[in-house]
């Protein structure tokens, strides 16, 4: 059955014929053919002009990250600050903050479009530009923004040619020193679209589909369905709203909150799939404007994806997706993809969301911006929850030339642009209005977030609004975290029992967890929990029992997670290494890039991985020893192994000789240390989801551990051997997969791990062997990274050195179909090649 019932806002519209209204939708992705140079352009015509002479400019294409090319300099950007955030008092010299690639200074783009001789109205939709755009058409200002990271709208009407002659259009962008506190990239990182429609248009971001209810017994849910409209209307059009076999036609109403018209109505839908993480279904919604009441020309139509769920928080049932409680198991990303920098590519979002999920992951927080459509719609896609962040900063600046300069004057735009843009999304869960915003304990911290939380409610009534804390105490105090939708609690775990019983909500969200610190493939012993622990090197151990001194290891969240019903779950720090904020290194040169990830910057796993993956991914068998088992010189020292696995008990070998068949130990509820923290190794609490052998002496050969599950049966064994000299290249997909093919689209990637090997097969840990790329045939090298924080070779150049045996290759396609050629040498290794379809 459908019920329809459409909700009229009551305003004549204007009754008079239209002729050229019936020019159809284009939309067009400005994507290649862009010209763009460096600096400040003082030639006697400005580059926003249509005759200005680019030719000797780079030719690029959008999206394009103008610094990741490097080089690294550890001059850029490099300040003498004290990191409030991390409790620093004295100002010392800061290297490597913000990523120490070239991205501050002055930018132009330059490209020109053609539009339709009937085109009535054209806007340019920017996903998000780095940073402060000014966009000219045809030599005149037709926009600008400031946030970088805020998509935007421009209509450039008023400024196109209509006969079939080229527009001209160009982007002045600037990026100043200490306004961003990591690697925020630069230039026109995200899409640009163009989009022309007749007189009467269904306006950008403006379809709307909300769920109202939903029944789980009968598989049936009313779902909201809205359109905002703008141009000039006759009397007798329609909007026809087209959805999973049902049509529904309604009356346009003139809205003047909306400066248009607008159009709504409600469907009840049998045999619904509601969308969640792990079944991720989507419907298209066709939303047509039509002349004749119905029976004349279509005018304007726009199609859009949608999901149908329901979201809850609340006392008794914590967080609930569709009617269901669950605990979030997050992780929080930065905007930037590791060698291919800030500028989008799906192919990259992908990769990264399914290495996730495979971990258990269902959820994201885009730490600390506004996150690009590319990324909104590949979490629709493969169920991934969101929860989209907006500001690392209001008022007060916590660097110097931050979003701050602009918050008074923009923060309305910026947040509008947020839920507007992004509502459609069934993936994003929550808003978040900040990132540890100085401003939590004051009282006008307090009417800030009121102000803001207020607005999006405005906007978007069908999800909650929350805020990453750091200084619980005094946003208790100043009632900044009572006012909040949800309570967001950044670390501070020693802090979440007193929070609870002085908070509202009844709950709350580890909203920013863990900041352990490690690299992959490195070893340090004695094997030590230690806060804030740097080495000589400038590495972190991987045995995942290093974090700074304001955080903790996995084992502190997890327990708390576990044991306290009102915790509604984590968002780890982070799911992947990112460029700039090299803490515990934020003074030591070369470090350029975070230790924070459980993927390395090239989105290899390192050990922690497998130890997420072992308690959040429940449905998989997970067996992984560490660490490796070649260590030359360290024959007959203790040398602790960790197995991390889903299973309760395993007994590990040595050279078949047993060192032990060892149970987790469930029985530990919290930390031994103060306020029931885990500050030592001998940390019994540490034993609850790792099975630890301490006290093991090294000798090379084989470590074998076997696993038995909670009834006493084998489920499963896992092998690591000490490796001999490199011998050989190894080319496989991520985690050991084939190779993906890519489409033949000049876009699409795939990602190759390059392992080098000894003569039996067995990666060598310690390479770091230099090695050369060539591609031939329909795809072109893109980018190159081996994880190491420290590296200073660039990613974009086809040579690196492995880390630790590893690294990875960015392939991307060329625009040709076909077959790819990669193949990889280095010096005293044979080579090895693979083949890639370009579809």
């Amino acid at each position: 059955m459908t019920l329809i019932r459409s909700i009229l806002k009551g305003l004549v519209l204007l009754s008079i014929s239209i002729s050229t209204a019936t020019a159809q939708r284009h939309t067009s992705i400005l994507r290649d053919g862009w010209k763009f140079s460096r600096g400040e352009m003082l030639d006697s015509i400005a580059p926003s002009q249509a005759n200005y002479n680019d030719k000797e400019w780079q030719t690029v294409q959008v999206p394009h990250d103008w610094a990741i090319s490097g080089p690294f300099d550890k001059d850029i950007d490099k300040q003498t600050v004290a990191i409030e955030q991390n409790g620093e008092k004295e100002a010392t010299e800061k290297t490597g903050r913000s990523g120490s690639l070239p991205w501050i200074g002055q930018g132009w783009y330059r490209t020109t479009f053609v539009v339709e001789k009937d085109c009535q109205h054209a806007m340019l939709n920017f996903d998000g530009a780095m940073s402060e755009p000014v966009v000219y058409v045809n030599g005149e200002k037709a926009g600008e923004w400031k946030y970088g990271y805020t998509p935007f709208l421009v209509d450039v009407t008023p400024y196109i040619h209509k006969d079939g002659s080229p527009n001209t259009l160009a982007i002045h962008l600037q990026n100043i020193a200490e306004s961003s506190r990591w690697y925020p990239g630069a230039g026109l990182i995200r899409p640009v679209e163009l989009i022309t429609t007749g007189s009467c248009y269904i306006k950008e971001w403006g379809i709307n589909v909300e769920t109202k209810s939903w029944n789980r017994a009968t598989a049936t849910a009313t779902i909201t369905l809205s359109a905002s409209l703008d141009g000039v209307f006759s009397s007798g059009n329609i909007v026809r709203f087209s959805t999973n076999g049902h049509t529904i036609d309604v009356n346009p109403q003139s809205d003047d909150d909306l400066d248009g018209a607008s159009a709504m109505t409600e469907l009840t839908m049998n045999d619904v799939e509601c969308w969640s993480p792990e079944k991720p279904q989507l419907y298209d919604l066709k939303v047509s404007i039509i002349a004749d009441e119905g029976n004349g020309e279509v005018l304007d139509s726009k199609t859009v994806k949608y999901g149908i769920r329901t979201i809850e928080v609340s006392e008794e049932g914590g967080f609930k997706l569709n009617g269901i409680s669950r605990k979030f198991k997050g992780a929080c990303l930065h905007h930037d993809l590791g060698m291919i920098g800030a500028a989008v590519n799906k192919a990259a979002i992908i990769r990264q969301i399914e290495l996730l999920k495979s971990m258990g992951c269902d959820a994201i927080r885009t730490a600390h911006n506004i996150p690009s459509q590319m990324q909104m719609d590949v979490c629709d896609s493969l169920g991934m929850m969101v929860m989209a962040e907006s500001f690392d900063m209001w008022r007060y600046p916590k660097c110097k030339n931050g979003y701050s300069r602009f918050y008074e004057e923009w923060w309305r735009r910026d947040l509008t642009n947020l839920v507007y843009s992004n509502r459609l999304h069934p993936s994003i869960v929550m808003w978040s209005i900040g990132n540890e915003i100085p401003e939590q304990g004051s009282k006008e911290g307090n009417r800030m977030t009121r102000e803001m939380q207020n607005l999006i409610h405005k906007l978007d009534k069908t999800r909650p609004v929350t805020a990453g804390m750091d200084r619980i105490d005094n946003a208790l105090s100043s009632g900044y975290a009572q006012v909040l939708d949800i309570a967001g609690i950044n670390y501070r775990t020693h802090r979440y029992k007193a929070a609870y019983e002085k908070l509202r909500h009844g709950f709350l969200l580890g909203s920013e967890t863990a900041s352990t610190v490690s690299s992959r493939g490195v070893y340090k012993f004695p094997v030590q929990r230690a806060d804030g622990k740097t080495h000589e090197d400038g590495q972190c151990s991987s045995y995942d029992v290093e974090a700074c001194w304001w955080s903790n290891i996995p084992e502190e969240d997890w327990v708390l997670q576990d044991e306290l019903p009102w915790v509604i779950g984590e968002f780890v720090w982070t799911g992947f290494d990112y460029l700039g904020e090299p803490t515990p290194y934020d003074e030591f040169w070369p470090s350029r890039s975070s230790y924070f990830g459980i993927f390395d910057l090239a989105g290899l796993p390192k050990d922690r991985y497998y130890l997420y993956r072992s308690h959040w991914n429940q449905e998989e068998n997970t067996i992984h020893l560490l660490p490796h088992w070649t260590f030359p010189g360290r024959e007959g020292e203790t040398t602790p192994v960790y197995c991390y696995t889903n299973h309760p008990t395993a007994e590990l070998f040595v050279n078949g000789k047993s060192q032990g068949k060892i149970t987790k130990n469930t029985d530990v509820k919290k930390g031994a240390g103060k306020d029931e923290k885990i500050t030592d190794i001998s940390d019994p609490a540490i034993d609850r989801y790792r099975l630890r052998w301490n006290n093991v002496k090294y000798e090379p050969g084989e470590l074998k551990v076997v696993v038995y599950d909670k009834n006493g049966n084998i489920a499963g064994s896992k092998t690591v051997k000490t490796a001999g000299a490199a011998k050989t290249i190894q080319l496989t997909g991520d985690l050991g997969a084939p190779v993906k093919n890519i489409k033949a689209d000049g876009e699409d990637m795939t990602f190759i791990t390059v392992s080098i090997l000894d003569r039996d097969g067995t990666l060598v840990p310690d390479a770091d062997n230099q090695i050369q790329v060539s591609v031939n045939g329909a795809a072109r090298f893109k980018g190159i990274c081996n994880g190491d924080a420290t590296s200073l070779e660039v990613f974009t150049k086809p040579t690196m050195k492995v880390f630790h045996g590893q690294l990875v290759i960015g392939i991307q396609s060329n625009g040709k179909k076909g077959k790819a050629t990669v193949k990889v040498h280095g010096k005293g290794l044979k080579p090895a090649s693979i083949s890639i379809n370009a579809l």
